[in-house]
């Protein structure tokens, strides 16, 4: 992987606009897979005041996945390269 890690705390854009908090990347406990744990934010609560407002439970993604690049042949209209980008 080229790109660097996310960082705890550190805010990316998903390809589909929402935006997301990272909590932490970590690893799993069985296969040392590097994994990332972050949650779903309120993109005008955090742009207006800097606040984190997660507005669902904490998701868990191989760290390989979420630095991925957007299938551009699935969606052929989107403009970001990759599938979550930091901002």
């Amino acid at each position: 992987m080229t790109r660097p890690e996310p960082l705890n705390g550190e805010i990316f854009k998903h390809f589909k606009n929402n935006y997301y908090h990272i909590i932490c990347v970590g690893h799993h406990s069985e296969t040392e897979e590097r994994m990332v744990v972050y949650e779903r934010i309120s993109k005008d609560d955090y742009l207006k005041d800097g606040s984190v407002i997660p507005v669902m439970e904490p998701c868990i993604r191989p760290l390989e996945m979420f630095m991925s690049e957007v299938d551009h042949q699935k969606y052929p209209d989107v403009e970001q390269k990759y599938r979550f980008e930091r901002i």
